[in-house]
């Protein structure tokens, strides 16, 4: 059988072998994963509403289903946790799909009913997971040892560690701690800054600067060095080349250049960043993933067709291939597909068109296979959503203008299909790490693409009710409610629909995506680091940093591969906590609770030294546990 096959060739083996069944796709999972999916979803929302960030609901979603199944209600399964992560990921993915995009109806006060929102969720999502059902052999098995999927390889160890107990539990339960306290320290009592730079001296608006946030340095422990030091050389191309460059050449201008807002000689490395850089990243990822996407087309074309040949014998429970080797038919995905590109073509409910319906089906799976695969490397909170939908609304934009769909009509039709697009690319990019989640502990895939269908349905009905409730209360755009993702849609909309696009800055990032690709780098991870500011890329060096310093100190194989386990491990344990906290604040904000507006103390000295004592912790708990337990092992 074909997963066989994988593991004699692979030597890789899940947690729960193929030939044992636990309870899995049960209904206290389903209750426990359809609240936590909601609950999720809404909290998600109003981060993204707020600064245009979601954070990742799979681990916590792990420690929350084990707390109560093993916890209340003693039950030993850990397939039936990881049933429980997959449906709640469903909840943040259309949080961040709907948010990164509705907004702009809103803002152009068109007020959305909840059925348009609900109907633009649902089939977002459920193209999402049906679009990355074709490549789960492609990305999760045969790249099993090249695609680490950061959060979906710390969310098993997370579920392994609950299930073993004993010195894997401690680790993650001590990095937990860790992660979770320096969370709320920092965004939840506001004790010091949880973002700080620096401006290089003489060298104007060159910045570099750091997020204090433990997840960040734990998905660069996770990924390595390598990929981690490709996402910084792209924030090093931005913040400290790009920015000083343009303002080095406006200095003397008192001129406005569109699209920025204001004279470069006004701006500050931000302004550039936001006026300039955005488009320059927004260019670059999307001729990065094309590059990738060609470059992987003759392996997929081969997995599609592995996949076709296995159809007839890959039926729900049935006898052909391993349990953990399942998935949802290629015959019903294909079926599922279709319908609901054909009612996206006539639904009243969107008036997008064939041509809208046809653009989501290309761009869909286009960027799905991109999403899909780059949240492999670095992790679906730093994946490019919001960029790859740009490139969408971009070119879906001009396809309408050219058909003669302009004005709002026009305008409105290339936001509904970027929302779309955008949708399912949140939403295939968490599958994608449940299911690599599931491919380690051992997961009956099909049962967990049947689950994250049930979650995109419950965040999908009342998704809608958040943003209107938000919008009532705040007003989308408002100061306290900035939606920074929706705004960039709607003024690339406009601007397209105007004919003032910066199309100089899309080309200029497109010609810097091509350059790196030449110089043997992987385009995309560097392109996703000019596109989010070098804030983000920094703590992850560090992280691929300190998993470098152990590799290269421990030259016994199997004393630095314990070491390497512990830190994934702690570093699990980093991102477990640090997520949970984010929650428990988004909820208690959403819930009206009093967060300060700005720390007690602005010492960016404080910030770093709360950094550098987490980077420690990691460094220590890898080199000094994991030699202790091969030492006691060889008694």
């Amino acid at each position: 059988m074909i997963n066989q096959q994988n593991d004699r060739k692979t030597g890789f083996v899940p947690y729960v072998s193929a030939d044992k069944t636990l309870p899995e796709l049960t209904w206290m999972a389903c209750v426990l994963g359809i609240v936590l999916a909601v609950v999720f979803g809404a909290a998600n929302a109003y981060l993204g509403l707020k600064i245009g960030l979601t954070v990742s609901a799979s681990i916590p979603a792990a420690v929350i289903s084990m707390g109560i199944l093993r916890g209340i209600f003693r039950r030993e399964s850990i397939l039936e946790n990881n049933i429980v992560q997959t449906m709640t990921t469903a909840g943040e993915a259309i949080g961040a799909g709907a948010v990164f995009t509705l907004p702009a109806l809103f803002l152009w006060d068109l007020n959305p009913n909840q059925g348009m929102i609900a109907f633009i969720a649902l089939t977002g999502g459920f193209l999402g997971v049906f679009m990355m059902i074709p490549l789960r052999r492609l990305l999760i098995v045969n790249e099993h040892e090249t695609l680490p999927y950061p959060e979906g390889t710390a969310c098993a160890e997370v579920l392994k560690s609950g299930e073993t107990g004993g010195k894997n539990a401690r680790l993650v339960g001590a990095g937990f701690l860790v992660g979770g306290i320096v969370k709320a320290l920092g965004d939840g009592f506001v004790l010091f800054k949880t973002e700080i730079e620096a401006q290089i001296s003489k060298f104007k608006n060159a910045v570099i600067g750091l997020d204090i946030y433990p997840a960040l340095l734990g998905v660069g422990y996770i990924i390595g060095p390598r990929i981690a030091g490709q996402m910084m050389a792209g924030g090093l191309l931005a913040w400290v080349v790009l920015i000083p460059l343009i303002s080095f050449f406006g200095a003397g201008s008192s001129q406005t250049i569109f699209p920025a807002a204001a004279p470069i000689a006004e701006l500050d490395a931000w302004g550039i960043w936001k006026g300039y850089i955005t488009y320059i990243g927004a260019g670059a990822v999307a001729v990065a993933g094309l590059i990738t996407m060609v470059k992987t087309l003759p392996t997929l074309i081969y997995s599609i067709r592995d996949t076709i040949q296995s159809a007839r014998k890959n039926q729900l429970g049935g006898q052909g291939l391993a349990r953990t080797d399942q998935d949802i038919p290629l015959k019903w995905v294909g079926i599922g597909v279709f319908v609901i590109v054909l009612i996206l073509a006539f639904a009243p409910l969107t008036n997008i068109g064939v041509i809208g319906a046809l653009s989501i089906a290309v761009f869909g799976f286009l960027f799905v296979a991109v999403a899909s695969r780059i949240v492999g490397v670095v992790g679906s909170s730093s994946s490019p959503v919001s960029g790859m939908t740009i490139a969408t609304i971009l070119i879906v934009t001009f396809i309408f203008k050219a058909t003669g769909l302009s004005g709002i009509h026009g305008m409105i039709a290339a936001l509904i299909v970027g929302a779309i697009v955008c949708t399912a690319l949140a939403v295939s990019g968490d599958i994608s790490q449940d299911l690599k989640t599931g491919h380690l502990i051992g997961g009956t895939p099909w049962k967990q693409q049947i689950a994250m269908m049930i979650g995109v349905v419950a965040s999908g009905l009342v998704i809608g009710v958040v943003l209107v409730i938000l919008n009532e209360a705040y007003g989308m755009g408002s100061k306290e409610l900035l939606a920074p993702k929706a705004v960039l849609m709607k003024t690339i909309i406009e601007g397209m629909m105007r004919g003032d696009l910066p199309w100089d800055l899309i080309f200029l990032g497109a010609g810097i995506a091509i350059v790196i690709e030449f110089l043997g780098l992987n385009s995309l991870v560097v392109a996703v680091g000019v596109y989010l500011p070098i804030h983000v890329s920094a703590p992850i060096i560090v992280g691929g940093g300190i998993r470098w310093i152990i590799d290269a100190t421990t030259k016994d194989f199997d004393l630095r591969k314990m070491r390497n386990e512990a830190g994934v491990l702690f570093a699990s344990g980093l991102i477990a906590g640090e997520s949970l906290i984010g929650v428990v604040i988004a909820i208690l904000i959403v819930s009206g609770v009093s967060i300060p507006s700005s720390p007690m103390s602005e010492n960016m000295w404080i910030s770093l030294g709360v950094f550098g004592v987490v980077g420690l912790l990691l460094w220590w708990v890898a080199y000094r546990s994991a030699g202790r337990r091969l030492k006691h092992g060889a008694k």
